[in-house]
């Protein structure tokens, strides 16, 4: 086979290829110039960042016939042996298929040899974390006490699963991920040295996508290659990858700021169809969101943005959104990315996210530490006066009701269906109503946030649907759940066998639940409490603690909303 993937034929040669571990290779060069070089080492990092190359280079500097050096020359017969791999002293295993303790006895009996063509013999030992309990044994008092002529390097992804009498005995090397500006610098010499044709653009977001390894981006710059025609595009890049470009991230962040529902839905719609990861869409929404938020707080970090090139859009969005809004969406997509793992329709959790995040007032914790003084000091002085007014009120009785308006039949109201045919039971829950009571809805309410516990630790998608939801009243039989949107009630009812039962484990009875969204649900109670007052009903049970309203409670609800009321006897 002629052609080589790019990865290998610009694996580095020297130290000084080794990109963005400057921290390492000076440490070692400078180990070998003054021969204070360790018997044992173990480089450990993410996959792609150099480890097995640095070793390899470490390998040949040691056994350079121009000894002691900085660099291997790479032109003496040890070099260039060890390159190819012709020389027999320098051996890699790969742990990973090579775990055994056998395997381990075989280097250990073998090690007391001498070296037949360089000075050392140098064991790289790839993945050394798969080795089983019994191979780390047998290795360990080797590793202790080798011979003179043998190096022996430990490279790994996961560094904790090795003993720590294994680390104890090496120098440890930690590789960090590479930087992308590093990274773009490398791919820009290697196409330039190869004649190839890639826009600027699409070497950085191969840089994104790598996420810190080099091998990955030398991977990826090698299929697109192929993909394309006579230069590399960003188009290329995003099919070869899957990743979403950064104008579209913007038009969706703008769409849910500026609450466009519609077009945030068919945005995200529309590059699922493209067959784009709704995993990786996600992904990289929470952390253009992230560098947007560093951006904002110190534009001076502009070179530590992980997943956005601080384009127009960029930084009109970052002037335009408010940090608690951005965090609100970072912790929202978050838990969509978690509750996605657990699901076979990811793009239905993205949805939920998506209008989640638009119920998020834009003003959401501005920041603006005077005028929510000025607003919390207003809801105490409204509270204030309406303590007042309650009290006085609970000291004269109460007037007869008018009895002008004569009792008019319960209008009945006609199912409806949202928009995703979701027919909400009327009849149902007037018949819960009629049948509700105060001590039914507060024990569920009491025990709701332990239900929740539970039900996420069960059933992570049942969790994701109830989040929104409100118990509003209950009867011995029955429980209404409100929720913001359609949809929610649909999903509700889907899982409706696994949120029974358990809620029973908690209430110690079993309830089935109705769900309506919320809208529909302020309709039926006002309806209701207008038929129980028209009817001189002093006694139709509590519904939810909701019939019968007092006028002053009912223009609390109106100032400060159900959250924050909490209504006495």
């Amino acid at each position: 086979m002629s052609y080589q993937a790019l990865y290998r034929v610009w694996r580095p040669k020297n130290f000084e290829d080794v990109v963005g571990q400057t921290h390492i290779t000076r440490t070692l060069k400078n180990a070998i110039e003054k021969n204070k070089f360790s018997h044992a080492y173990l480089f450990s990092g993410p996959r792609g960042t150099g480890k097995t190359s640095a070793a390899k280079i470490f390998a040949k500097a040691v056994n350079c016939e121009r000894f002691p050096v900085k660099e291997p020359c790479n032109q003496c017969d040890a070099c260039l042996g060890i390159q190819t791999g012709s020389i027999s002293d320098v051996i890699e295993i790969d742990a990973a298929s090579n775990n055994g303790v056998e395997q381990i006895r075989e280097i250990r009996d073998k090690v007391k040899y001498a070296p037949t063509a360089v000075p050392y013999k140098v064991y790289i030992i790839d993945e050394v974390h798969m080795l089983s309990i019994g191979a780390f044994n047998a290795l360990l008092k080797t590793l202790e006490e080798p011979p003179k002529h043998v190096i022996f390097i430990l490279a790994t992804t996961e560094p904790h699963k090795i003993p720590l009498t294994i680390i104890s005995r090496c120098q440890r090397f930690d590789f960090k991920r590479i930087s992308q500006t590093a990274m773009l610098e490398r791919m820009e010499a290697i196409t330039g040295a190869e004649g190839i044709n890639v826009a600027r653009e699409a070497l950085e977001i191969v840089a994104l996508t790598a996420e810190g390894g080099m091998r990955d981006a030398l991977s990826l710059l090698d299929q697109a290659i192929s993909y394309s025609e006579d230069e590399v595009t960003v188009e290329d890049v995003l099919a070869v990858t899957g990743s979403v470009s950064q104008a579209k991230l913007a038009e969706v962040v703008s769409s849910l700021h500026a609450k466009q529902v519609k077009e945030a839905l068919e945005a995200v719609d529309d590059l699922i169809q493209r067959g784009k990861d709704p995993g990786r869409f996600v992904f990289d929404l929470i952390f253009y969101l992230r560098d947007l938020l560093l951006f904002q707080s110190a534009p001076a970090l502009e070179h530590h943005l992980e997943r956005a090139i601080p384009d127009d859009a960029f930084r009109s969005l970052s002037e335009e959104l408010s940090a608690p809004w951005i965090q609100t969406a970072i912790r929202e997509l978050n838990q969509c990315q978690q509750e996605m793992k657990w699901t076979t329709s990811p793009k239905v959790f993205i949805e939920i996210a998506l209008l989640n995040l638009v119920e998020v007032p834009k003003s959401e914790g501005s920041g603006d530490s005077a005028a929510d003084s000025e607003a919390v000091k207003n809801l105490s002085m409204k509270l204030h006066e309406l303590e007042k007014e309650v009290t006085l009120l609970k000291q004269r009785p109460q007037p007869a009701e008018s009895q002008e308006a004569s009792p008019k039949k319960q209008k009945r109201t006609p199912a409806r269906s949202g928009r995703n045919g979701y027919n909400v039971p009327y009849e149902r829950i007037r018949q819960v109503l009629n049948e509700a009571s105060k001590d039914q809805i507060k024990t569920i309410q009491s025990q709701w946030a332990n239900f929740m516990d539970a039900l996420k630790q069960n059933n992570a998608p049942a969790h994701a649907t109830l989040l929104n939801s409100k118990p509003r009243a209950a009867s011995e039989k029955a429980l209404i759940l409100a929720f913001r949107y359609d949809i929610h009630c649909s999903l509700a009812l889907e899982h409706q066998q696994t949120i029974e039962p358990l809620l029973a484990e908690f209430i110690g009875k079993q309830v089935a639940i109705i769900p309506i969204p919320e809208p529909k649900w302020q309709e039926v109670r006002s309806e209701y409490v207008r038929t129980q007052k028209s009817s001189s009903e002093e006694e139709g049970g509590e519904a939810s603690a909701e019939e019968e309203e007092d006028p002053l409670i009912s223009e609390a609800r109106k100032l400060v909303g159900d959250d924050l009321i909490e209504i006495q006897d």
